[in-house]
Protein backbone atom coordinates (compact mmCIF):
# COMPACT_ATOMS: atom_id res chain seq x y z
CA UNK A 1 0.00 0.00 0.00
CA UNK A 2 1.39 3.02 -1.35
CA UNK A 3 0.45 6.25 1.00
CA UNK A 4 1.16 9.96 0.30
CA UNK A 5 2.23 11.35 3.20
CA UNK A 6 4.42 12.53 5.97
CA UNK A 7 5.35 16.45 4.51
CA UNK A 8 2.84 16.25 1.99
CA UNK A 9 0.63 16.79 5.38
CA UNK A 10 2.10 19.55 7.23
CA UNK A 11 -0.48 21.38 7.89
CA UNK A 12 -2.06 18.99 10.00
CA UNK A 13 0.75 18.49 12.31
CA UNK A 14 1.81 22.20 12.62
CA UNK A 15 0.18 22.43 15.93
CA UNK A 16 2.18 19.80 17.31
CA UNK A 17 6.18 19.31 17.35
CA UNK A 18 5.79 15.77 17.74
CA UNK A 19 6.07 14.75 14.13
CA UNK A 20 9.42 15.84 12.36
CA UNK A 21 8.86 15.64 8.51
CA UNK A 22 12.12 14.46 6.08
CA UNK A 23 11.34 15.18 2.23
CA UNK A 24 10.84 11.90 -0.06
CA UNK A 25 12.59 12.45 -3.44
CA UNK A 26 8.95 10.43 -4.66
CA UNK A 27 5.40 11.19 -5.02
CA UNK A 28 3.60 8.76 -3.02
CA UNK A 29 5.98 6.20 -1.23
CA UNK A 30 5.23 3.82 1.34
CA UNK A 31 5.24 6.00 4.73
CA UNK A 32 7.49 5.14 7.42
CA UNK A 33 8.09 6.47 10.81
CA UNK A 34 11.09 6.64 12.24
CA UNK A 35 11.37 6.15 16.30
CA UNK A 36 14.53 6.81 18.49
CA UNK A 37 15.26 9.01 21.29
CA UNK A 38 18.40 10.32 20.11
CA UNK A 39 17.70 12.56 17.17
CA UNK A 40 20.87 12.51 15.09
CA UNK A 41 20.50 9.07 14.73
CA UNK A 42 16.39 9.60 13.79
CA UNK A 43 17.68 11.70 11.33
CA UNK A 44 20.81 9.67 10.08
CA UNK A 45 17.54 6.50 9.45
CA UNK A 46 15.24 8.60 7.96
CA UNK A 47 17.85 9.96 5.43
CA UNK A 48 19.12 6.85 4.26
CA UNK A 49 15.62 5.68 3.29
CA UNK A 50 14.42 9.08 2.52
CA UNK A 51 14.98 8.25 -1.41
CA UNK A 52 12.65 4.99 -1.11
CA UNK A 53 10.18 6.29 1.46
CA UNK A 54 8.09 8.77 2.80
CA UNK A 55 9.33 9.01 6.01
CA UNK A 56 8.38 10.77 9.01
CA UNK A 57 10.77 11.64 12.54
CA UNK A 58 9.45 10.79 16.45
CA UNK A 59 12.10 12.02 18.84
CA UNK A 60 11.10 9.66 21.22
CA UNK A 61 8.11 6.89 22.98
CA UNK A 62 5.43 9.85 23.71
CA UNK A 63 6.08 11.53 20.04
CA UNK A 64 5.61 8.27 18.28
CA UNK A 65 2.31 7.51 19.83
CA UNK A 66 1.11 10.89 18.62
CA UNK A 67 2.76 10.44 14.95
CA UNK A 68 1.49 7.20 14.37
CA UNK A 69 -1.96 6.62 12.43
CA UNK A 70 -3.00 4.30 9.32
CA UNK A 71 -1.94 6.19 7.12
CA UNK A 72 1.56 4.54 8.37
CA UNK A 73 2.70 1.96 6.58
CA UNK A 74 5.99 1.36 8.87
CA UNK A 75 7.80 1.86 12.10
CA UNK A 76 11.74 1.73 12.78
CA UNK A 77 11.22 1.72 16.31
CA UNK A 78 14.08 2.07 18.83
CA UNK A 79 13.75 -0.62 21.37
CA UNK A 80 15.51 1.37 24.76
CA UNK A 81 14.22 5.04 24.81
CA UNK A 82 14.09 6.49 28.36
CA UNK A 83 10.56 8.35 27.97
CA UNK A 84 8.24 5.26 26.90
CA UNK A 85 10.21 1.87 26.71
CA UNK A 86 10.32 0.90 22.98
CA UNK A 87 8.19 -2.55 24.09
CA UNK A 88 5.77 -0.72 25.43
CA UNK A 89 5.14 1.68 22.04
CA UNK A 90 4.89 -1.43 20.57
CA UNK A 91 2.16 -3.18 22.99
CA UNK A 92 0.54 -0.14 22.25
CA UNK A 93 0.61 0.64 18.79
CA UNK A 94 -1.21 -3.19 18.23
CA UNK A 95 -3.70 -2.62 21.07
CA UNK A 96 -4.78 0.81 18.80
CA UNK A 97 -5.06 -2.02 16.16
CA UNK A 98 -2.47 -0.57 13.73
CA UNK A 99 -1.38 -3.44 11.84
CA UNK A 100 1.86 -1.73 9.89
CA UNK A 101 5.20 -3.39 9.54
CA UNK A 102 7.14 -2.54 13.09
CA UNK A 103 10.95 -3.46 12.75
CA UNK A 104 12.65 -3.03 16.01
CA UNK A 105 16.13 -1.15 16.05
CA UNK A 106 17.90 -1.64 19.10
CA UNK A 107 21.38 -2.23 20.79
CA UNK A 108 19.68 -3.87 23.20
CA UNK A 109 20.66 -7.57 23.56
CA UNK A 110 17.51 -9.73 22.93
CA UNK A 111 16.15 -12.42 25.32
CA UNK A 112 13.73 -14.45 24.94
CA UNK A 113 10.86 -11.87 26.06
CA UNK A 114 11.13 -11.15 22.19
CA UNK A 115 9.02 -14.00 21.82
CA UNK A 116 6.25 -12.74 23.08
CA UNK A 117 6.74 -8.82 21.17
CA UNK A 118 4.44 -7.99 17.90
CA UNK A 119 7.14 -7.24 16.03
CA UNK A 120 7.68 -8.03 12.01
CA UNK A 121 12.11 -7.80 12.61
CA UNK A 122 14.61 -7.26 14.81
CA UNK A 123 18.15 -5.26 13.96
CA UNK A 124 20.81 -4.59 15.72
CA UNK A 125 22.57 -0.98 15.47
CA UNK A 126 24.27 0.20 13.76
CA UNK A 127 21.99 -0.71 11.31
CA UNK A 128 23.25 0.12 7.19
CA UNK A 129 21.45 1.81 4.56
CA UNK A 130 20.96 -1.65 2.59
CA UNK A 131 19.83 -3.52 5.27
CA UNK A 132 17.24 -0.81 6.12
CA UNK A 133 16.10 -0.87 2.52
CA UNK A 134 15.97 -4.79 2.28
CA UNK A 135 14.07 -5.36 5.36
CA UNK A 136 11.39 -2.72 4.85
CA UNK A 137 11.21 -3.63 1.33
CA UNK A 138 10.92 -7.62 2.12
CA UNK A 139 7.76 -7.08 4.66
CA UNK A 140 6.17 -4.40 3.24
CA UNK A 141 5.80 -6.50 -0.29
CA UNK A 142 4.69 -9.32 1.60
CA UNK A 143 1.78 -7.37 3.09
CA UNK A 144 1.07 -6.19 -0.41
CA UNK A 145 1.07 -9.81 -1.21
CA UNK A 146 -2.21 -10.38 0.36
CA UNK A 147 -1.62 -13.45 2.36
CA UNK A 148 -0.96 -12.79 6.28
CA UNK A 149 1.10 -16.53 6.19
CA UNK A 150 3.87 -14.59 4.45
CA UNK A 151 4.00 -11.51 7.15
CA UNK A 152 3.93 -14.31 10.07
CA UNK A 153 6.40 -16.40 8.45
CA UNK A 154 9.34 -13.51 7.91
CA UNK A 155 8.21 -12.49 11.62
CA UNK A 156 8.93 -15.89 13.15
CA UNK A 157 11.83 -16.17 11.32
CA UNK A 158 13.38 -13.11 12.21
CA UNK A 159 12.83 -14.01 15.98
CA UNK A 160 14.61 -17.29 15.53
CA UNK A 161 17.47 -16.22 13.72
CA UNK A 162 18.08 -13.70 15.90
CA UNK A 163 17.13 -15.90 18.99
CA UNK A 164 19.81 -18.49 17.35
CA UNK A 165 22.68 -15.69 17.31
CA UNK A 166 22.86 -13.99 20.60
CA UNK A 167 20.73 -16.73 22.74
CA UNK A 168 22.49 -19.97 23.58
CA UNK A 169 21.67 -23.60 22.49
CA UNK A 170 20.96 -24.76 26.13
CA UNK A 171 18.66 -22.28 27.34
CA UNK A 172 16.49 -22.17 23.93
CA UNK A 173 16.65 -26.04 24.55
CA UNK A 174 14.41 -25.47 27.94
CA UNK A 175 12.45 -22.82 26.12
CA UNK A 176 9.06 -24.32 24.70
CA UNK A 177 7.58 -21.49 23.66
CA UNK A 178 11.16 -21.45 21.03
CA UNK A 179 10.26 -24.92 20.15
CA UNK A 180 6.30 -23.88 19.11
CA UNK A 181 7.66 -21.30 17.26
CA UNK A 182 9.97 -23.63 15.16
CA UNK A 183 7.12 -25.69 14.71
CA UNK A 184 4.91 -22.90 13.43
CA UNK A 185 7.47 -21.62 11.40
CA UNK A 186 8.17 -25.42 9.57
CA UNK A 187 4.45 -25.57 9.50
CA UNK A 188 3.91 -22.34 7.73
CA UNK A 189 6.73 -22.84 5.01
CA UNK A 190 5.67 -25.91 4.05
CA UNK A 191 2.13 -24.26 3.30
CA UNK A 192 3.69 -21.38 1.77
CA UNK A 193 5.89 -23.81 -0.56
CA UNK A 194 3.05 -25.18 -2.15
CA UNK A 195 0.92 -21.64 -2.70
CA UNK A 196 3.93 -19.37 -3.56
CA UNK A 197 6.17 -20.42 -6.87
CA UNK A 198 8.83 -17.85 -5.98
CA UNK A 199 8.59 -18.50 -2.22
CA UNK A 200 12.50 -20.02 -2.12
CA UNK A 201 13.29 -17.48 -3.73
CA UNK A 202 11.49 -14.47 -1.19
CA UNK A 203 13.43 -17.09 1.68
CA UNK A 204 16.74 -16.49 -0.01
CA UNK A 205 16.63 -12.84 0.30
CA UNK A 206 15.17 -12.64 3.37
CA UNK A 207 17.88 -14.75 4.81
CA UNK A 208 20.61 -12.48 3.17
CA UNK A 209 19.34 -9.25 5.27
CA UNK A 210 21.94 -8.82 7.85
CA UNK A 211 20.68 -8.17 11.58
CA UNK A 212 23.72 -8.46 13.83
Amino acid sequence: MAVAGGCGRQDETASSPSTHCVAPNTASPPQVLVVDDEEGVADVLALRIQDRYDTRVAYGGREALSAVDDEVDAVLLDRRMPDIHGDDVLAEIRDRGHDCVVVMTTAVDPDLNILEMDFDDYLSKPIERETLLETLDRHLNSQEAGDPRLEEFFSTVSKIEVLEEEVGAAQLADSEEYAELKDRAGELGRELDESHADFEELVETFHEITRE
